[in-house]
């Protein structure tokens, strides 16, 4: 993240290379601890992934919360 709290990596799903990199990203993120990644719907709500959509058009990862 950023100073703002968000940070945002735009891809063209028609770029091989981008793609891939989009989807390393996605990997990178689930697996040092970014246990949900939302997949916005057309309709505004939200679908719980455990895997890289190309064709998703926004992405939100959660970061693991800790508490006791």
């Amino acid at each position: 993240m950023d100073h703002t709290g968000d940070t945002r990596h735009y891809f063209d799903a028609d770029d091989t290379k981008a793609l891939s990199k989009a989807e390393e990203r996605f990997r990178a993120l689930t697996s040092v601890g970014f246990t949900t990644a939302a997949v916005r719907t057309a309709d505004g709500e939200s679908n719980v992934t455990r895997s890289f959509d190309p064709t998703a058009k926004s992405t939100l990862f959660f970061p693991r919360l800790v508490g006791g």
